[in-house]
């Protein structure tokens, strides 16, 4: 165990020592040692405090000492500290070293005693101390690998969530693309533009950890407008959002899986296709983004589509389950998908 000690640490260790110092003398003169309080308390003081600075000095000089290593440190700074503070407090109370060396046995015994009770009880509390607080560093230190640690797993397990739902979008179109160029080179020249806008604008927003509404709205009407290509009248649909939201700040990606699971799952199986409507409205409780479609209604289908399995996972994972993803009916046919984030 690798001791350490700043200034705060040092003068808190003194002050303590002193304390015990204090209860030693009051303890001895209780039981009728020594020469009365006064001369007990300079004792104390002078014995506990050389020892506990002895053993500091020792700690501080071999700074990973072994347990037999340890031994040997409080062997040599025990009766060194006791003798020097022996000494220092003969020289405060006016009395002679020698006098209490061979002329006073019963008081050097005394003095004795003192210094071993006192190194004993001050070296187990201040080194439990120690291991406590390196114990409470350590876990510290490990809970903040760990957090670190599960940071980054998420962060890992986002950009996988969001990674598969751009290439199934775009591998999507650009075969769409390339059925048209065949049949009808106008149509699959202007949706190759709109996917080349889509792409400008969205790769560099959707690598963001956040963007606003707006710049979502933004990425779901071009997306809306790509499909709009292929799929002519079958597809309308309109966006309301105040512009009071446009700066609300959201992870990106997750309303266009909403849209995306309401064409592919609800107006692309219905041959007259159906209109979709993008709302959004500020809550006391947060902000809620409504996708509606008239297309085929909740089925397993459409409930359980990648895109709606990886929403779920970045709301749990993001808002560790403050956030909701709430599926309807939309009466007279249709899905409503609702979107439910949490203010800051």
């Amino acid at each position: 165990m690798e001791f350490r000690l700043d200034k705060k640490r040092l003068l808190t260790s003194l002050a303590l020592t002193g304390l015990f110092n204090t209860i030693i003398a009051l303890f001895l003169t209780h039981l009728g040692f020594g020469g009365g309080f006064y001369i007990n308390f300079i004792f104390s003081q002078s014995i506990g405090l050389c020892i506990c600075s002895f053993i500091l000095a020792g700690h501080l000089l071999v700074k990973r000492p072994s347990l037999v290593g340890h031994a040997i440190l409080l062997l040599i700074a025990m009766p060194a500290g006791a003798s020097a503070g022996a000494f220092i407090g003969s020289q405060i109370a006016g009395i002679s070293f020698s006098e209490i060396l061979w002329g006073r046995q019963s008081f050097f015994i005394q003095i004795l005693f003192v210094g071993v009770l006192f190194g004993t009880m001050i070296t187990y509390f201040f080194f439990s101390r120690e291991k406590i607080s390196q114990t409470e560093a350590q876990l510290q230190e490990e809970q903040i690998r760990s957090l670190t640690l599960e940071k980054k797993t998420l962060e890992a397990h986002l950009k996988l969530l969001q990674a598969q739902i751009e290439p199934h979008f775009l591998f999507n179109t650009l075969s769409n693309i390339l059925s048209l160029l065949d049949t009808d080179p106008g149509r699959g020249k202007t949706m190759l533009v709109d996917l080349t806008r889509y792409l400008r604008s969205s790769l560099s927003r959707t690598r963001e950890q956040t963007i606003t509404l707006g710049q979502e709205m933004d990425l779901v009407r071009a997306y809306l407008q790509i499909h709009k290509v292929r799929m002519g009248e079958r597809l309308r649909y309109a966006i309301d959002v105040p512009e009071t939201l446009f700066n609300v700040s959201l992870p990106p990606m997750l309303v266009q899986p909403l849209v995306e699971n309401a064409v592919k799952h609800g107006l692309e199986p219905r041959i007259e296709g159906g209109d979709i409507l993008i709302q959004a409205e500020d809550t006391a409780d947060g902000y809620r983004v409504v996708v509606a479609d008239t297309g085929s209604g909740l089925s397993d289908e459409s409930s359980a589509g990648v895109g709606l399995t990886n929403v779920r996972e970045r709301l749990k994972a993001l808002f560790h389950g403050k956030a909701r993803l709430i599926l309807e009916e939309n009466p007279p046919t249709g899905l409503k998908a609702i979107l439910e984030i949490p203010h800051e």
